[in-house]
């Protein structure tokens, strides 16, 4: 949503792999006002990945971390990071690319059934005693704040005010963005749904 308008560069990058269709890849849109936004929703997780091995998130200093770990009823973890003490915390990463308002990012773009079962699944989690984390990663240079679209999904919305009641944390981070190299930037300000 907003990012097909017209005047949009697209940063494409050559992909060599055979098993792809395409020759190219849509990495970074470029919008008429100069704002960079990360396309490639996957890059979310490789971001978070390089800082979690730098200790550049703080909340996570000094803790191992898997990727990809099985857990709950038939998902997978973004990150799972274990402490000194052996304390448990589940990460979920989003990217965040809506911005309907000037600075201010929304997460979904559209309705996501299974980041619904995402937050119901940490939900479970920190009941049985561990951490969990709900991580947005804003993908554009724009935005200083980021909330959650619950006129485009209220079903989202619900489940999040109830992961955040029983404890699942909220964290947001803005990526830093260039044609040539994409890092996490500085943490920004959430704007909680009602809870």
């Amino acid at each position: 949503m907003g990012l097909l308008d017209d005047g949009t560069l697209a940063w494409v990058e050559p992909n060599d792999d055979p098993r792809k269709k395409l020759k190219f890849a849509w990495r970074i849109a470029e919008l008429t006002t100069g704002t960079l936004v990360l396309v490639d929703t996957a890059q979310a997780n490789r971001i978070v990945k390089e800082a979690l091995g730098n200790n550049a998130i703080s909340e996570f200093a000094n803790q191992d971390f898997r990727p990809e770990v099985k857990y709950g009823e038939g998902s997978r973890i973004d990150f799972l990071l274990t402490d000194q003490s052996g304390q448990q915390t589940f990460v979920e990463v989003k990217s965040v690319t809506l911005s309907r308002a000037t600075g201010h990012a929304e997460f979904p773009d559209s309705v996501t059934a299974r980041g619904t079962k995402h937050l119901q699944e940490l939900s479970k989690v920190v009941e049985q005693g561990h951490r969990a984390v709900m991580f947005y990663l804003v993908n554009r240079t724009d935005c200083d704040v980021v909330s959650i679209a619950a006129d485009i999904d209220p079903t989202y919305a619900a489940a999040l005010g109830a992961a955040q009641r029983v404890g699942v944390e909220v964290i947001a981070y803005r990526a830093d963005i260039t044609p040539n190299r994409i890092t996490l930037g500085p943490r920004v300000a959430f704007h909680s749904a009602d809870r």
